[in-house]
């Protein structure tokens, strides 16, 4: 059976190419791209959008009732840097969003929901290298507690009412197709903005700051992988670590300056720079392999490689005015 789908938070920068990739899939029309403000892609454009205000659970559930939604992937979400603006914010968005979802998909019999977790579950005290699934949650960010919360609540519905949802914790996330929202690894995504367009960079993390990453489309394959896993296979309904390469500031500079020797980077850390110190440098997803088969195509000079070229022609035609 296909599915019918909603997705919130489509304006993101996961709903940015995982829309697409959904519709591409099962049917334009079967994807219900939902954003909170009348912005995003033009590529959302192409099939059926709705303007969601995922903290009102009934504008959610008169979503999924005026296009008979039985699947969710809900991503909507206040990233870590601007959680920490607007901590209030980050846990009506986050927390009272998901369980308003959990709640409409409950009552509508839904057949299975998605939500996103993060590497901001981890805090401090979690191995800095290959944190394991079952590392110590003790994040001190407002986004961090909203994910752990997050993943409990989730498998409390799923202990509770037999609910299929699934959850990986995303590491830093780069993508050509959409800017970055207000997380600490977003230096990832404007760096390759700033080599094109200024061949320079300040960059608000230590050059040596190590941190787990993924390109956008290994991410939104393991988000499909894991969706159309038979339930058997699913043995974790909190979240599953994901990891593919883990890579610094400084190191991501030399592998842009293979391609663009002149590119400058200088450092000045911000506020982000304690976030980032507080998370893993890199995670164990030896579960994930192993229990539905995820496996990442994308190391950082392929990753880089590809963000050049698909970047390097649209920004030159933006700035002609094309």
């Amino acid at each position: 059976m296909t599915p019918k789908i909603l997705v919130t938070g489509s304006a993101g920068q996961i709903g940015a190419e995982l829309v697409p990739a959904l519709r591409a899939r099962y049917g334009r029309d079967q994807i219900v791209a939902a954003i909170h403000k009348a912005a995003g892609s033009p590529l959302l454009r192409e099939g059926p959008v709705e303007t969601l205000n995922v903290s009102d659970s009934s504008a959610v559930s008169r979503v999924v009732r005026q296009y008979g939604i039985d699947t969710v992937y809900h991503l909507a979400a206040v990233l870590s840097a601007t959680g920490e603006k607007s901590p209030d914010l980050a846990w009506e968005v986050n927390m009272q969003g998901l369980k308003n979802v959990l709640d409409v998909a409950r009552q509508a019999k839904l057949r299975r929901v998605f939500w996103p977790s993060s590497i901001a579950v981890f805090g401090p005290d979690a191995p800095r290298k290959n944190a394991p699934q079952n590392a110590p949650l003790n994040p001190t960010t407002m986004y961090g507690v909203s994910k752990v919360a997050g993943e409990l609540l989730c498998n409390y519905y799923f202990l509770k009412y037999g609910m299929d949802v699934r959850c990986i914790r995303y590491p830093g996330l780069i993508s050509s197709e959409a800017l970055p929202g207000g997380g600490t690894t977003d230096y990832a995504v404007e760096i390759f903005y700033s080599a094109i367009q200024k061949g320079s960079y300040s960059c608000f993390l230590e050059k040596n700051s190590t941190l787990p990453m993924m390109y956008m489309p290994d991410a939104v394959e393991a988000t499909l992988k894991l969706m159309e896993a038979e339930p058997s296979k699913v043995k974790r309904h909190s979240g599953y670590n994901l990891a593919a390469i883990s890579f610094s500031p400084e190191e991501v500079a030399a592998e842009i300056r293979k391609q663009m020797p002149a590119f400058k980077v200088t450092y000045s850390p911000d506020q982000r720079q304690k976030i980032a110190d507080s998370w893993p440098m890199s995670i164990d997803d030896s579960e994930a392999r192993r229990d539905w088969g995820w496996a990442h195509r994308f190391d950082l000079s392929k990753m880089t490689g590809d963000m050049l070229a698909r970047l390097g022609p649209r920004l030159a035609s933006a700035q002609k005015g094309v």
